[in-house]
Order: C-alpha cells, then structure tokens, then sequence
C-alpha cells in the first residue's frame, strides 16, 4: 500500500547541500544531492516531464533499479522541482501487497471528492474498490478507467504531478489500475512518475533504468561526501559501494562510526547498507528499537495505530523522538515514515520471530474498527502457526470481500493462506480451490493449475473435483493445450450429466469452444454431447446451448442452415442475457456471421459493443471488438475495422488474452492485405501463427492463412496463393470464417494458374452455402466464380449478373469483381466497355488505399490506351486524421460529448478534447455542429 503525502503547489525549494560525515545523521534525505551526483541525464528527463505537464500534456515515467540508485532521490527532485504543480504521492509497503487497491486508495485520497464527477459504472466500481460502497462485482480494468477520470478530474484544478515510490510492493490490483490508467494519459496535465526496483513490468510506459555510476563518478562522489577517508578504506568502500550511490553514502557512515570491516568480509551490497542503517538502529534505546519494529510491521503508516499497539510493549510517544533524530523516521500529526524502504527491511528482518510474532498480535489488537477487518486478519494468519479455524475463516472472509471488489490476486492469497490454516478435509479443499478460482482470474496460469491439484486431492466431493478440473482445463486452453482442456472437460461432464444437468452444460459449452480450434470431429462430439443434456426446454441455458451446436454443426457441414431458424435461436437465446464465459449474444453474433448475415451481425456485435463501453466492461471487450472488427471487414469498412481491431488487440496484449491476441491480428493481418503492405501484413500474420506449443493449432491460422493468400493475389503471386489457400481448406481450421469467405480466393488462384478443375469442389460449397444463406452478397461472389470459370459465350453476363449483385457498401468485393470484368473485356478485344469497368475498379481501389489493386487496375487501363486519372486524397475526410481522431471525431459527429466519448473509448476527457482541437483544423471545421456536414467515408487504414 501506500504512505500518502499531498503538497500544495511548487511544494519543496530544492535540495539542500548537506555537511560533511556526520555519525547518527540519515544518508537518503540529506544527502539527497549526493545521491543525484552524476544524473543530470535522467534530471533532464525529468524536467522535460515536468515541462510538457505545465503545458496541459500527460506523461508517465517508470525509474527502476536496484535498492540504493537514487530512486527516490529523483523523485524527491521531481516534488522540489514542481513549481506550479499539485504534488499526490506515496510510497507502497510491501506487507500491503494482499490488500486489494489499498494503495491505490492512500494515494489518490486527496482527489476522491471529485468521484462524483465521473461517469455513474466507473463512480460505483471506484467506491466499490475502496470500500466506500458496496462492490458489484465487475470488471477489474473498470476502475483502472474511473482512476483515469479521477485524475484528469483532479488536473481540472491546475497541473497535477504524482509520484508513487517503490511501485514493486504495490498490490496488484491497484498496480493493474494504475498502469491502466498510465498507458491512456495523454492530454490531461498529470505527470506521473513510478519508481520500483529492478524486473517490475509496465509494458507501454517510458522507462528510464538505473545503473550504478562509472568508476569516475563513484570516485568523485565519495571524495565529495567523504573526504577523510583514508586510502585503503576509500578502496573498500568503491569496491563493496559497486557504483551505488547510497551505499557510497552509508558506507563511510559505517567506517566513522567504527564498524568492524574484516579484511576479507565480501558481503553483498543490499546487506552491506542494510548492516549500516542497522547500526544506527543498535544503538537506540530498547523502547525506541520496539516501537521501530511497530512501525515496521505496520501496514498503513498510522501514527495512532502504531503507538496503540506499542503501549503494551512499554512505549511512549516521546520514545519515537531518538529515532526521529536518527534519521530513520519521519513523524507528523498522522503518520510515521521510514527514511528509506531498506530501514523498514532491516528493521524486520533482524527481530526475532518471537518479538515479531508479539508486534503482530498487538497490531491485530490495536485495529479494532470494523473498516480495518482484512488487515486484522492478516496480522492475526502472521501469528497463527497452526491450524486455527477461526483466523482461517477471517480470512476467507477477507477473500470473499477482494472477489467483490475484483482484487482476484489478493483473494487468491486470502484463500490460499486460510487453507493452509485448515485441518486437511473438505474446508481446506475448498479454500484451495477457492484459491485456484480466484488467481484463474489474474491469469497465473500455473500457480491455478498447482492449487486445483491440491484441491483435488484433498477431497472426494464431486462438486468441489468439477469446480478444480474446469480451473486446470481453462489452464490447459490458455496453455494451447486444447485436446487435453476438451478431455478434462467432457470426462468431467459425463458423471454429472444426469445429476446436475446445467454444470454438465457449463462444462461442455466450455468443451465446445475449445474443439472449435481442434477439427470437425471434435466438434460433432462435443456439440453431440451438449444436445444429449436432459436440459429444460425453456430454461435459458438450453436455448444458450441449442444456438452453440446450431453454429458449430452449420459450419462443419452438418444441419440446418435455414436463416430463420438461426434468427429465431438468436432471439430465443438473446432472453438470458449478457454474462458468463459464452456471453449469449455474442454467440448469436458470431452464429450470423457464420449464416452470412454480415449486417444483422454487425447490429448485433454493435449492440453489444456499446453495452460494453457504457457498462466499462474492459476485460469483456475484446472478443466483442474482434467480432465487430471481422462484420466491418467483411461490410468493406475496412478503416474502421483496422480501428476496431486495433483497440481489441491492444487491450488483449494488456490484459495477457492471448488467444484474441492471436486471432486479432489474423483479422489485422488481412486489413495490411488489402493495402497490400508486406510488412505489416507478414508481423501481423507471425503473431496470428504463433501457435502457444509445439504442436497446437495457432488460435489466428485461418485468418493468417486467407490474409497472406490475399496479400499474394493482390501481387499476382498465383501459385503461392492457391498454395496458402489450399492449406487452409485441407486443414483443420476449415471450418471457420475464413473457409467458405476465402473460396472465391481460391477460385480465382486456381483459374490464373490454368487449373479449373481444383476449382469446381470450393465453387460447389460455396453455391450451396449461397442457397442456404440467401444473401446477395454471396450470390455475387458466386457469380464471379462461375464467370471465371464460364466459356466466352456466358462470361459477360455472369460478371454483370456478379456486379448488379453486389451491395453498395461492399466496395472492395465489387471493384475486384469490375477488375476481373475488365481484364476480360480488354482480352475479347472491348476496349472501350474494358475501360469503363476498369477506371471503376481503379478509382475505387485508389480510394481505399488498396494500393496492389489500383496498381493492376492502372495496368490494364495503359494496356486498353486509356489515361490514368491523376492522383486524389484516397479515402476521403478521414483519410487526414490518425486512428485515434477518427474514433473520436465519428462519435462526436453523432452528438456525444466530451465525457460521453471518453467513456466510450476508455480515455479521459481532457485526450479526447485534445484530440478534437487537432482533427477539425485538418477537416476544416470550427465547431461541431459543422461534422455533420461531412462525408465521413471509409479510409485506407
């Protein structure tokens, strides 16, 4: 957790020179010039934080190193350099790390007036994290998003700098919120500064590693600090100090005070300074040594809660005075601060575990308020060396209030430590898989799968083995291990199929899906599985089930694929609900793509998707983006698709998703295709084939498949495309969207390469999928495959029937289709009708920014004598604005406001203001009133 302090602004007047060696005075604070010698490079980045901060610009800074490398010396810079700037900051604890967002609610304490200011789910999941309110359980990452309203709420006062020292010992929750919110800070006015020791991960934020001082620096500092230092100690100290500032301070601090150093004692540097800080320590008087050990064992730094619980132990307040003179404590009307983190370690680590064990027991006696509940229980299971079912049911009951509150690391560790307090048997089973449950949820995958063995083992209850083999198949899944997740889950439905039919169903709609990634085979059995369930017939599970079998059994080829009944098991199914690992409507989304139902499917995702953004439910909107990304594709909407897709995958890399990782970037992968950027489209389809072992089924190979099959016929590269292609339909992985789509693909491979016949069986699957679907669009693509194939005397008009088929907003499909036209008018010699369908094609092309395309269309307009049009902004209005503004400028176009915006696109405020005074001078406008004027037509992504 967190030491809070708040500074007004310009808080601080600089660092203040401190003399020479003096026994009994703090190294850190005082010498915190010192400590800085030899940093004016990372100084410098940090008045360029703090600069771009006076100006209205956000930005993060994450300082990592070793204990000792001026960590917090710079941030104590940073608060002395702030002039202008409000100053939030605090310091995690690391007895703090199982309490969730406790940190994160001690440092941002000062701006929770301003919780009623932000969007109502994100108002409610923030009081709910802090215990302000009762907690909905929800998604984690919601209140990583109401922290980022907060603050850019709080920065509406003026400038706002926040600093959070030693981040390695933050909770996880709160550690998970607060990067969140990091990587989204843009135009705000809050500089936030994180220090934490070396190996902490904050993937997105700049980094700015410390590393001990060269030789000559380290030399230039201790001739500075310590300049009575004889030769041979000098030597010592340079070689034990290794470039570490603070050690080069402490050190010498040791030598003066006349601490023995043997000639050849090598002690690391870590315990060399602990050693230092603990002479000062030795030498205090016991009652001041005790209520040290009380400070250090306490969690929130609470003057009155570490001088209750010392009372017991002889201590006073005036006994906090030696150590207050010592430089070890910092003392004021509320909270008592160590100097450094290594005191407070040292401290601890060298009482005795009796002494130890007495402190907890006092500090467990002292929070006695019903608020201080989870951590009285943690000092109580700190005491506790034996089973105690009384300590083991506070803490599940601490574990239950984490999981309400959405901090699943703390509960785990709540569980976990209460199972460990049980007597072997049922309780004790249960809490560990309890535990298992709830760290599933953070995703550790093989601390789950370890603590549902132990689950397991541990009892014969049925129910409970259930609940542990469906936490080590959904590590199995995440592993790639898919047979393996389908067989734990269908040996653990079969014994249970007749007792409790609806947990059987819960199990095998789990099995389901991971036989989805595995082949048709496996897919008949389980769906046969599911339907064999004795299920009421309109219990709202059955009709959940009925549309996931309707789907997987219509796209391996087996049942009904009649659009009205699809529709009706939609609507039937739609009556449950959103919620649950198989969320119902985005099954019923993914089943009309399936049909063919781009457009029904495309409201549907749409729906959910804006449920998603108004609810905050980040972790859901993945798999929801990635739907509507994939409808947008295959509408031609490839701009916004690349937008879609892009915030999906970007949210799956943050949240460790990476089966959507994977499969988005399939998607990305074809959208590069159809720019025809080989790049882009080559990474894309790397991530997209990465399969998670040797040997799984990559979750992306269909779409990486189909989207370097498409980048290939784009760049005439026939063979290699028809090859790709054919490796799609042959294997396992035929059966998913991109199988019956990539067919007119294939066709058109194989009619290049002069191999009709390789084409007649795809252009047979695709004729009777476009019977069963009766969609338009697909009759045209079926028109075109047959034009393709077609002798000279029905060609034409099996391509005009193709063209009179293709909707308006599919663009790309039917400039391809105008493309082939045009070839094969220009080769029966019908120059003037091969130009016509030509320059079509080709402007199209040019406006998507379909650059291999236009590149052929230019082609066979030279071969026909025509002119080329001269260049135009492909893309229209849109096509000026980056990613981030077009999102933004769309939405403000329908009316929303600032705050609507932001809390559909996960951003503050304050970005998405910023990102509006940016985009309407490239589109012309003033005001946006003025939006609505504009054509806001797809663009090339």
């Amino acid at each position: 957790m967190f030491r809070p302090t708040t500074l007004g602004p310009g808080a601080g007047s600089g660092i203040r020179h401190a003399p020479a060696i003096r026994s009994g005075t703090s190294g850190l604070f005082k010498y915190a010039h010192l400590v800085l010698y030899g940093r004016s490079d990372e100084i410098s980045v940090i008045d360029r934080l703090l600069a771009d901060c006076r100006t209205g610009r956000s930005g993060c800074l994450l300082i990592t190193g070793e204990p000792g490398m001026g960590k917090t010396a710079l941030m104590e810079y940073a608060a002395s350099a702030a002039d202008g700037l409000r100053v939030v900051r605090g310091t995690a604890i690391e007895s703090e790390a199982h309490l969730p967002f406790a940190g994160l609610h001690l440092l941002l304490r000062p701006a929770l007036d301003r919780t009623d200011a932000l969007p109502a789910p994100q108002a409610r999941a923030l009081r709910g994290a802090f215990g302000l309110a009762p907690a909905e359980p929800g998604d984690r990452m919601l209140v990583g998003l109401a922290v980022l309203s907060l603050l850019a709420e709080f920065a509406d006062g003026g400038p706002v700098l926040c600093l959070v020292d030693d981040a390695q010992w933050l909770d996880r929750a709160s550690a998970e919120a607060l990067l969140f919110a990091a990587r989204r800070l843009d135009a705000e006015g809050t500089a936030l500064i994180i220090t934490a020791r070396t190996g902490f991960e904050a993937p997105g934020l700049a980094h700015l590693p410390l590393t001990g001082l060269d030789a000559p620096a380290a030399a230039g500092l201790l001739a500075e600090h310590a300049a009575t230092l004889s030769p041979a100690h000098r030597y010592r100290v340079l070689a034990e100090a290794q470039g570490n500032p603070l050690a080069l301070l402490e050190l010498p601090l040791a030598l003066a005070a006349g601490r023995p150093v043997a000639a050849g004692e090598d002690l690391p540097m870590t315990e060399t300074v602990q050693a230092a800080f603990l002479d000062r320590v030795r030498r205090l008087p016991e009652p001041s040594r005790n209520l040290l050990l009380v400070a250090a064992a306490e969690d929130t730094g609470d003057r009155d809660v570490v001088l209750r619980a010392a009372a017991p132990l002889g201590c006073r307040p005036t006994d906090l005075v030696p150590a207050e003179t010592a430089g070890l404590l910092r003392v004021d009307n509320r909270t008592v601060r160590f100097r450094h983190p290594l005191v407070r370690s040292a401290v601890y680590q060298a009482a005795p575990v009796s002494l130890r064990l007495v402190v907890h027991t006092a500090l467990a006696e002292a929070l006695h308020r019903p608020e201080d509940a989870d951590r009285r229980a943690w000092h109580h299971a700190v005491v506790a060396t034996g089973p105690d079912e009384q300590v083991a049911a506070e803490l599940e009951n601490t574990a239950r209030r984490a999981v309400e509150r959405s901090g699943y690391a703390a509960a785990a560790a709540a569980y976990e430590r209460a199972a460990r307090l049980t007597e072997s048997g049922t309780d004790r089973a249960r809490r560990l898989v309890l535990a298992a449950e709830a760290i599933a949820e953070e995703g550790d995958i093989d601390r789950m799968v370890e603590l549902a063995r132990h689950g397991a083992a541990g009892t014969d209850d049925p129910a409970l083995t259930v609940r542990a083999t469906r936490v080590r198949a959904a590590a199995a899944f995440h592993h790639g291990l898919l047979r393996t997740a389908c067989r734990l889950l269908t040996e653990a439905a079969e014994p249970i199929r007749d007792d409790d039919p609806a947990l059987a169903a819960h199990l095998l709609l789990d099995a389901v899906h991971a036989a989805w990634y595995l082949g048709k085979d496996e897919i008949a059995d389980t769906a046969d599985r599911l339907d064999a369930l004795p299920l009421p017939p309109d219990d709202p599970l059955t009709h959940v089930a009925r549309l996931l079998t309707w789907t997987v059994r219509s796209a391996i080829g087996q049942g009904d694929r009649d659009p009205g009944a699809l529709v009706r098991r939609v609507a039937a199914a739609g009556r449950t609900g959103f919620g649950g690992p198989h969320d119902t409507i985005l099954v019923g989304a993914t089943s009309l793509q399936a049909a063919g139902q781009d457009t029904e499917a495309h409201r549907v995702a749409g729906e959910l998707l804006a449920r998603c953004r108004d609810r905050g439910w980040i972790g859901r909107t993945p798999p929801v983006l990635a739907c509507v990304a994939r409808t947008s594709t295959f509408l031609g909407l490839h701009t916004d698709a690349w937008d879609e897709a892009t915030e999906a995958l970007h949210i799956a890399q943050e949240l460790g998703h990476r089966q959507w990782t994977a499969e988005i970037s399939g998607v990305l992968a074809y959208l590069a295709a159809v720019t025809g950027d080989e790049r882009r489209c080559h990474a894309f389809a790397d991530d997209a084939l990465a399969a998670p072992e040797p040997g799984a089924t990559p979750p992306g190979m269909s779409w990486a498949h189909w989207a370097l099959a498409l980048l290939d016929l784009g760049h005439a590269r026939w063979e290699s495309a028809r090859t790709r292609l054919t490796a799609l339909h042959t294997g396992p992985v035929s059966h998913q969207l991109p199988g019956l789509r990539s067919i007119p693909d294939l066709v058109e491979a194989a009619v290049r390469l002069g191999r009709p016949a390789d084409a007649r069986e795809p252009l047979a699957r695709l004729t009777a999928w476009a019977h069963d679907a009766a969609q338009p669009w697909i009759d045209a693509h079926v028109q075109r495959c047959r034009a393709l194939l077609a002798p000279e005397t029905d060609a034409a008009e099996l391509y005009r029937a193709a063209l009179r088929l293709h909707p308006d907003d599919r663009r790309f499909e039917r400039a391809r289709t105008a493309l082939l036209y045009g070839e094969w008018l220009r080769r029966m010699r019908r120059r003037s009708e091969a130009r016509t369908q030509l320059r079509d094609a080709f402007e199209t092309f040019r406006r998507l920014g379909a650059t291999p395309w236009a590149e052929r269309a230019r082609a066979e307009l030279d071969a026909t004598g025509a002119t080329v049009p001269g260049a135009e902004a492909a893309g229209g209005a849109l096509s000026v604005l980056t990613s981030q503004e077009r999102k933004i400028i769309r939405l403000a176009a329908r009316g929303l406001s600032n705050r609507d915006i932001a809390a559909q696109l996960f951003l503050s405020p304050r970005t998405v203001g910023y990102h509006l005074y940016k985009a309407f001078p490239k589109l012309g406008v003033t005001a946006r009133t003025e939006l609505a004027a504009l054509t806001l037509t797809d663009a090339a992504p």
